[in-house]
């Protein structure tokens, strides 16, 4: 095992708080690593994060310094490899974080986990073979985030995110979906949303399915099936607050393996990061795929 540790720092993560941090950032972490091998990147546009954790010595660890598309990338960058991922969760969402307990630490105590923390083992998620820490979602809440691209930019926060989610409401029409596990279709019809789960939370802290755990080997579903635009905005507040679960038109399964299909291309998120929209995704969780820092 190495002891090297290379710190992947996102400036745009935190809506561009972390490039505002820069500075203190390397100076805390040459702080709390005192003696220490590191090494301190920064990304230089989207992929960059992937590059430098590819790079990164067999065994080491890699702290993202960032939110979940900072960690995103990092778990793509490692990958299948003896490495671990670190974080430092600085990011607007931080449901990776949020799923290995350090999402609530000060920066040093972060510092302190990321350098001297225990290495266990997660498992991995992967979506048409590319691999996924947290969560993917797909359907209407792939498409807020799409929409939330092009919406005028002196909206931020909580205005934006209405305006995505109003914008596609104006829009919707629902996919046919048919997902399949072990060979057998166990759900079909229309559909508004799917999540495949090895987090609880996704988009900030939304409890989708809230038993999900990240080191059961198994796939936490949740299918949100028929609604119209006025049943979208009844169970928004109910999903917020994790009461939707007993909804009548809220499936849940789990497994290790689902294929979902659809009629039409439908776009998805990976950890939050935009997929190119498809008809189907074959999804498939790899028992302790994945090595993370713990406290």
């Amino acid at each position: 095992m190495s002891s090297h540790t290379t710190f992947v720092i996102n400036p745009a993560a935190g809506r561009g708080r972390v490039g505002q941090m820069l500075r203190q950032l390397e100076a805390a972490i040459r702080q709390y690593a005192g003696s220490s091998s590191i090494e301190i990147t920064i990304t230089q546009a989207p992929g960059h994060g992937i590059e430098i954790a590819q790079r990164a010595p067999a065994g080491s660890r890699v702290v993202a310094v960032g939110g979940d598309g900072t960690v995103h990338e990092v778990v793509r960058g490692i990958a299948g490899s003896d490495k671990a991922v670190g974080v430092i969760p600085i990011g607007s969402g931080n449901d990776f974080a949020r799923m290995v307990g350090l999402h609530r630490q000060s920066l040093g105590a972060a510092l302190h986990t990321a350098l001297q923390g225990t290495v266990r083992a997660i498992d991995l998620g992967m979506v048409n073979n590319q691999p996924y820490g947290a969560s993917l979602g797909i359907g209407f809440d792939a498409a807020v985030a799409r929409k939330a691209l092009t919406a005028p930019t002196f909206l931020r926060g909580m205005p934006r995110y209405l305006y995505s989610i109003f914008g596609v409401l104006k829009e919707l029409e629902l996919p046919t979906l048919e997902l399949i596990q072990h060979g057998q279709t166990v759900y079909q019809g229309p559909s508004l949303l799917v999540a495949l789960m090895n987090a609880s939370t996704y988009g900030g802290g939304i409890p989708i399915v809230p038993d999900a755990v990240p080191t059961d080997g198994l796939i936490s579903v949740a299918v949100a099936g028929e609604f119209s635009r006025l049943g979208v905005v009844g169970i928004l507040p109910r999903l917020l607050l994790g009461q939707h679960v007993h909804h009548p038109r809220l499936h849940f399964f789990r497994g290790a393996a689902f294929t979902a299909r659809f009629d039409r291309p439908v776009p998805a998120h990976s950890d939050g990061e935009l997929l190119e929209p498809s008809t189907e995704y074959c999804v498939r969780m790899v028992p302790g795929g994945l090595r993370v820092i713990q406290p």
